[in-house]
């Protein structure tokens, strides 16, 4: 029996895909977590070391996208499954995972504490948003990052990392950057070999937010929806739309 694509059962995912997240985005994660009573932690571990630095500078100085923040990084799988290290999202009412690479994420979070924590904060209700790798990470199944110069390249599996994501939305893979890095029919890959899986593409300038098993799409890009490894749901979803990923059907 193939398995359903589902949703959280609470709370809210905004997952946008690659790019400078804009006003509208930044703006709901906000009103999401609380407006001015939110309490906001960002997770930058997909970034490479050498960016770390550059972005954590204004984080740790109190801000995400001009808003009053925590910072919460590691590379260890120890750490992140640590009591001290989970108190910030313990008190948290959004957090935000930045771009970079996806199984850095998963190498440091996966079946930690740190994750069940992300987990809780839905389940009371909270905001998880994330960007590019950030979104990807999400879904419960991912793919290695393909970006210029190698864009043409078909999207694979990358062997050394695991291929389990997340899972606040079960049974879906999430690709990001889709128009802009030409990956338009990457995804049919993906599907050939696991074709159970929601295939999600999403570009950048835009995003999904997720309630329950439906989704709605924000900004100016399309967002690619693959029921099979035949192609993308036509015609796309741009603002506007909305998805039920469970029956996959448009509303």
């Amino acid at each position: 029996m193939a398995e359903t694509t589902t949703g959280p059962t609470k709370g809210t995912l905004l997952l946008q895909g690659g790019g400078l997240p804009n006003l509208e985005f930044q703006n709901l994660f906000k009103t999401l977590a609380g407006g001015r009573d939110a309490r906001l932690v960002m997770i930058p571990t997909a970034l490479e070391d050498e960016k770390l630095g550059h972005l954590v500078s204004p984080i740790t100085n109190g801000l995400l996208f001009g808003f009053p923040a925590a910072i919460l990084h590691t590379r260890s799988g120890a750490v992140a499954d640590s009591d001290a290290f989970v108190e910030r999202i313990q008190d948290a009412t959004g957090v935000f995972i930045e771009g970079g690479r996806q199984p850095r994420l998963a190498k440091a979070y996966l079946n930690t504490n740190t994750h069940q924590e992300l987990k809780r904060l839905l389940a009371r209700g909270g905001v998880i948003a994330g960007g590019s790798a950030g979104a990807t990470i999400q879904g419960s199944f991912i793919v290695r990052n393909q970006g210029p110069p190698n864009y043409d390249r078909e999207v694979m599996v990358d062997p050394r990392f695991t291929t389990e994501g997340f899972a606040f939305i079960k049974n879906v893979v999430i690709d990001q950057h889709v128009t802009q890095y030409g990956r338009q029919n990457h995804l049919a890959a993906v599907l050939k070999s696991q074709p159970d899986l929601l295939g999600i593409g999403i570009d950048e300038d835009t995003a999904i937010v997720v309630r329950g098993d439906v989704f709605g799409v924000i900004g100016s890009g399309s967002v690619y929806v693959w029921n099979s490894a035949r192609g993308p749901l036509r015609p796309l979803l741009t603002k506007g739309d909305r998805y039920n990923m469970r029956a996959r059907k448009r509303l």
